[in-house]
Parts: structure tokens; C-alpha cells; sequence
């Protein structure tokens, strides 16, 4: 299914006036505040949200998966998925492959179908965390940490053939999430494990095409209960500097012990230049994949605040690269990735109203209160009319929920696939 752009605009046509009188007011209170409407604009035009692969089928937990219909159960599927959310919101223009989830059997085809939806490849991901068919190795007690070199070098192997894949489609990174790590104590000697890892990140690091980039991300726990090997945003950054000028570490919401301070770690690792992408979505308790703003909407504003500041001011960290990384398995997957795809830009529009300038003047006198006034009178700005502006000047929704359901969407893709189709992956 395509979503034609007669179609979009024959949905904003039953919205227009509406919209264009509250973003009128709203233009003109900011305006008078010296905000750069139009500027905001345009950035929110300009910045792009990679989908994962993944997340277009229904998600799961370790007890149990509820299958959505119509779900995409090819590669070529997965990107026209992509190519309607993208049509409707105007920010969706990349996908992130998982590798071996995803392995194209024809790369001139599926690229010619991305390109037809204008999608372009993000970062493709390797996968190690899981044993795959026929291979001679387990990754049952570890993947690039492992005591055994033979694993080690599978592991390695892996990764080498995962960024000649993505080189292949016009990727220009390559991300690794270990699960490695151990469930009891003295099952592992700490020191080795880290040693085992960071002497394989160098060797998948040898393989980079010089126009690369690898992402090294990280996770407190989980499916390792006792200790991560990559743990932490501190262990990562260590190993990006280990490895060379093109890692980074990879920042994903969800991997963080409970009430840490994501936006303080998000400020120094732009500071070093070492921030190289972030994963969305939203939790409650640990790594719960909900929708992007849906539990925690405040803390994802103070985590723009940083970005954005870091954008501004840190010019030697590279262009972010910006990904949803959630799993649904109550909700349609594609209104999940709808809403988390206008919480991350929202929060985005409020960040760019805050005057760094005048936030600065304030903590140079430590005037606390001012700080706090400056910051929530951005977060209490409904910036919704400058979102649906930007969508409709791209030849977006105003509304893509309300289109997405108008053109009955989830249904056409049901009559076009069958109910009982299954995504690829988890």
C-alpha cells in the first residue's frame, strides 16, 4: 500500500481552517516573545526519525506475543510500512535494519522501492544476542566478550558481514548492543570480559569504511542480571576512544537504571565529542519500549534542552543519528510509531523555544528561579499548530492519527497481507 498525496491532502482539507487559526495565534504570541517561527519550522521539517525494522510488527515479552494483522512479513513489507508513515508525517524517512532479520535477497529491488518512498538506510544493526541457524558457535555465554576465540571471531565475523551488507544499501554506520555480561556472581572475571570486547570492537572497527561510523551501545541489565559488560554510558565511552575517532556511544532512553540523569549524560558526551545516536521510547521500570513520551514527556524535554544546546555548541560532535527503538505489543505498531515519532518532535520544538542565551544569564547570576521559568514555559507551550505547520508545508498530515484511521490504513494492509502474517525478528 501507498499513500498518494491526493490522499493527504483530501484528509487536511476537513482540518485547514482550523489549524491555520491556531497557528496563527500561536505564530503571533511567539513571535512577540522573539522566537524564530519559521526557523522552528524548518528544523522540524529537517529532522528525521529513523523507524527500526522491528517495530512495524507486534512486539513481545518473554511471556507472550499477540500477533497484529497485516503485519509485514517481508523486507520490501517492512519499507513500505515505512514509506506510509513517512508519507503521513513527513519525518520518518529512514529504516534501521536488524541483520540477520533483514538480509535483502535483491539489493537493487529494495533499494528502488526505498527510494520510490523516498526512505533512506540509518544504521544497520548486528545481532549477537541470539544464536542463528547453523551456525557452528553459541553465543550462550557471550558474543564479542567470550572466553572461547572461536566465538569471538564468529561474533566479529558477523559484524564485518552486517557493514558489507549496509554498504551495499548507502548505511553509513554500524550499531552494537551486546547482551553479554553474566547471571552469578564469579561467573565471569570482569576484567577479562572487558578486555575480550574492546580487542573485538577493534578488530570489527578495522572493517569501517572510511565514511563510517559505529555506535556503541549500552545496558545496565537485561537478558544478564548480575553484570553488563557494556553497562554503562562511561564504559562505552571508553571503548569508542579505545577503538578510534569514528565510535561513539549510542544513548538509548530505555538503558538506564531507574531516575538516572539521561539529559547529564547526553550534555558531556556531546562535550566530547563522542555522542553519536540516540534510541527513543519511553518506560516505567527499566527497558519497557513503551511509546516515545508517553510515561516520562518532561524528562524527554530536558533531554532536547541538552541536545539541542549540544547542536549549537558542540560542532565537533558529529550529526546525530536519531532512531525509534520500541516493541508493541497492545497497540497498532504503526499508530504507536505514529505518536512516538510527534512526542520526539514535540519535545524537539519546545527545546528550540527556550533562549539559551537568556537560560545562560540566568545560571551565570544563579538565578534558580528564573532557570526554572525559562524551562517551563517552553514545556507548557502547546507547540502542536507548529508541528502540523511543518508536516503540511512537507506535504504532510495535519493530523496523522486522524488520516491514518480516515484512509483506513490497518485494514488495507490486512486485505493486501492476510490477518495471520508474522513480522521477522523478535
Amino acid at each position: 500500500m501507498k499513500i498518494e498525496q491526493n490522499h493527504i491532502q483530501d484528509s487536511n482539507k476537513k482540518s485547514l481552517q482550523s489549524h491555520q487559526e491556531q497557528f496563527d495565534f500561536l505564530s503571533n504570541n511567539l513571535s512577540k516573545k522573539g522566537a524564530d517561527v519559521q526557523g522552528i519550522i524548518n528544523k522540524l521539517k529537517d529532522f528525521q526519525v529513523a523507524i527500526p525494522s522491528w517495530a512495524l510488527g507486534a512486539g513481545g515479552t518473554r511471556f507472550g506475543r499477540f500477533s497484529f494483522y497485516g503485519e509485514p512479513s517481508s523486507l520490501e513489507q517492512k519499507i513500505q510500512d515505512v514509506g506510509i508513515l513517512h508519507a503521513l508525517t513527513q519525518t520518518a524517512g529512514a529504516v534501521s535494519l536488524h541483520i540477520p532479520w533483514d538480509i535483502p535477497q535483491d539489493y537493487a529491488a529494495i533499494k528502488e522501492i526505498a527510494n520510490g518512498l523516498d526512505i533512506k538506510f540509518d544504521a544497520v544493526n548486528s545481532n549477537t544476542f541470539q544464536d542463528q541457524k547453523d551456525a557452528k558457535e553459541t553465543y550462550k555465554y557471550g558474543s564479542l566478550s567470550n572466553t572461547s576465540e572461536a566465538v569471538r571471531q564468529q561474533a566479529i565475523q558477523h559484524n564485518l558481514d552486517v557493514i558489507n551488507i549496509g554498504d551495499k544499501l548507502g548505511s553509513k554506520s554500524l550499531t552494537v548492543w551486546l547482551a553479554d555480561g553474566s547471571c552469578f556472581p564469579g561467573q565471569n572475571n570482569f576484567q577479562t570480559a572487558l578486555q575480550n570486547t574492546e580487542n573485538s570492537l577493534k578488530e570489527i572497527y578495522k572493517g569501517l569504511p572510511n565514511d563510517w561510523s559505529m555506535l556503541i551501545e549500552y545496558k545496565p541489565y537485561e537478558p544478564n542480571f548480575y553484570s553488563t559488560v557494556i553497562q554503562d554510558w562511561g564504559t562505552s565511552f571508553m571503548l569508542a576512544n579505545a577503538c578510534g575517532e569514528k565510535a561513539y556511544s549510542l544513548v538509548d532512553l530505555g538503558h538506564h537504571l531507574p531516575n538516572s540523569n539521561i539529559e547529564q549524560i547526553v550534555s558531556i558526551l556531546m562535550s566530547k565529542a563522542k555522542l553519536g545516536g540516540f534510541h527513543f521510547n519511553d518506560s516505567k521500570y527499566g527497558d519497557d519500549d513503551l511509546t516515545v513520551g508517553s510515561i516520562k514527556p518532561y524528562a524527554l524535554f530536558l533531554i532536547f534542552n541538552e541536545l539541542v544546546y549540544g547542536m549549537q555548541n558542540n560542532p565537533n560532535n558529529p550529526d546525530l543519528a536519531w532512531m525509534i527503538d520500541a516493541s508493541h505489543n497492545v497497540k497498532d505498531p504503526l499508530e504507536d510509531l505514529i505518536q512516538s515519532l510527534e512526542a520526539i518532535q514535540e519535545a524537539y520544538a519546545k527545546a528550540l523555544l527556550i533562549d539559551q542565551a537568556e537560560l545562560k544569564a540566568a545560571q551565570l547570576n544563579n538565578d534558580v528561579v528564573k532557570c526554572q521559568e525559562i524551562l517551563q514555559d517552553a514545556y507548557r507551550t502547546d507547540v502542536r499548530p507548529l508541528l502540523a505547520e511543518a508536516r503540511l508545508k512537507a506535504g504532510g498530515a495535519l493530523s496523522p492519527i486522524n488520516a491514518y484511521r480516515s484512509l483506513d490504513v490497518r485494514n488495507q494492509l490486512i486485505d493486501e497481507r492476510g490477518k495471520h502474517t508474522v513480522a521477522t525478528g523478535l
